[in-house]
């Protein structure tokens, strides 16, 4: 637990004006898992833009009133925020929207540029003005320049991906066109559905279509830019096959929402898989197999289905707590796990326990988590994890910029299991990774450091927000 997150994206273009802001407000709610710092909706009604963003959950930043403020129209971009590059400010939120010579934009990002820096310097020394210090804004200024030497935006969106690197899904649009795309690697999902009016429907996870309605139509391919406009849906694909296709393993193992498929492979079914390779590889006798919510749940029951131990319901989520990684300070992140999970001592006492999660990164959540469990009376408790230990720096949108503070780094699994205290523990190996999704094509360099992209010379997070005295 306590790994930061990326975003969520989500755009709907409909065949008539309507409540589109209402359509994207839910698409958002569905996608609140990643990312709860901020929110934001622009509504295009015939080429005027209206939007409201602000810091907080979905259903804390828009409320009844201030949807019914915003106009009907024929689009509307949305996105739920994360932070990986630039602090939490109101000025960070997205979408952002820009008014150019020819006409206005609105961009919703998830992901993370890998050469941000590389390019906002450029484009800094060249003019550029910044309102803003997250790399989206850094893709928002190229493709407008773009878009001042081409016909169209579509084709600013292709001359734009020329320039990026690293993970990023978009989902955009102009005062007539929603395009979506995705970079050549496909590190991030981005999927596109069809209401039952005919409105075209973009989102990251197909839960957020499902929210809304939609019809499941495809995942775009890594590289593909769809254009949506009232003549339909047009696909362009010169950028697909330039990288080997690189999905981050992570969205399987812990971002997405299980009820989500990605690249034609259920979450679920993923996570259940997990569970039962850790189950093969760390068997151990116990009485009850629990896991940690919610995506510890998944593989809890894969466990118990590959080992025949009886699984139970032995923590209880309040679920009007964010996810513990939010808060943004160790304090604050100790403080809220026992607001957050409540053990069940009648499932928990006298019992040996197999307690399943999806990643320890510092050690100090898995830890305050295995107190609550002993304090309920378990006996023996054994930690399965269904990820690799974190060993590296994530570049693709993933907030794990320093190697200092992952406790796999300094420690062997015996090391951490006694500082954690565990009876055992047993983390899924890199070499099953594939197994998870029955292919090859995934980034794991969290794990293995095998970096699909250049490794940027400058990895963080503050880096447009540092005093005068800390800038190189």
């Amino acid at each position: 637990m306590a790994i930061h997150e990326e975003c969520g994206v989500f755009g709907v273009m409909s065949t008539q004006k309507e409540n589109v802001a209402g359509i994207t407000y839910y698409g958002l709610y569905a996608l609140q898992h990643r990312g709860q710092e901020s929110c934001g909706i622009v509504v295009n009604d015939d080429g005027v833009f209206s939007s409201y963003k602000d810091l907080g959950l979905v259903s804390e930043v828009f409320s009844k009133d201030t949807l019914y403020h915003l106009p009907e129209g024929t689009m509307a971009v949305g996105h739920v925020r994360y932070g990986t590059t630039g602090g939490t400010t109101r000025n960070n939120c997205q979408p952002i929207e820009v008014n150019h010579q020819k006409g206005k934009m609105a961009l919703a990002h998830n992901g993370n540029l890998s050469n941000a820096l590389e390019l906002r310097d450029k484009l800094e020394l060249s003019g550029a003005i910044f309102h803003t210090t997250s790399d989206t804004e850094t893709i928002a200024y190229v493709i407008t320049r773009e878009r001042l030497m081409t016909p169209s935006i579509e084709e600013a969106v292709s001359n734009t991906m020329n320039l990026l690197e690293g993970a990023y899904s978009l989902v955009l649009m102009s005062a007539t066109k929603m395009i979506a795309a995705r970079d050549p690697y496909g590190f991030r999902p981005l999927c596109y559905g069809q209401m039952p009016d005919g409105a075209y429907v973009v989102a990251s996870e197909s839960c957020a279509l499902s929210a809304v309605g939609a019809e499941f139509v495809r995942d775009l391919l890594p590289g593909e830019i769809l254009v949506f406009s009232q003549n339909g849906v047009e696909s362009r694909k010169e950028h697909c096959g330039k990288q080997k296709k690189k999905t981050c393993i992570f969205e399987y193992i812990y971002f997405a929402r299980p009820d989500s498929v990605i690249d034609s492979v259920s979450v679920h079914e993923s996570r259940m898989r997990a569970g039962e390779l850790l189950s093969e590889s760390y068997p151990v006798d116990a009485d009850i197999v629990i896991g940690v919510p919610d995506s510890g749940l998944d593989a809890a029951l894969g466990y118990a289905n590959k080992s025949g131990i009886p699984y139970g319901i032995g923590l209880i989520k309040n679920k009007y707590i964010g996810r513990t990684f939010i808060s943004p300070g160790q304090n604050e992140r100790l403080d809220k796990v026992r607001i957050k999970l409540s053990p069940v001592k009648n499932v928990i006492d006298g019992k040996r326990v197999v307690l399943i999660d999806d990643s320890i990164v510092r050690g100090t959540t898995s830890k305050r988590i295995v107190k609550l469990l002993r304090d309920a009376g378990a006996k023996e408790i054994h930690m399965r994890i269904s990820a690799p230990p974190f060993l590296h720096a994530c570049y693709y949108g993933t907030d794990i910029d320093s190697e200092e503070n992952l406790i796999a780094c300094h420690h062997s699994m015996e090391e951490i299991a006694e500082m954690i205290g565990v009876d055992s523990l047993g983390y899924l190996e890199v070499e099953k990774l594939s197994k998870l999704i029955d292919s090859e094509d995934y980034c794991a360099a969290c794990f293995n450091g095998e970096y699909p992209t250049k490794i940027p010379a400058d990895l963080r997070k503050d880096r447009f927000e540092r005093k005068l005295s800390e800038r190189v």
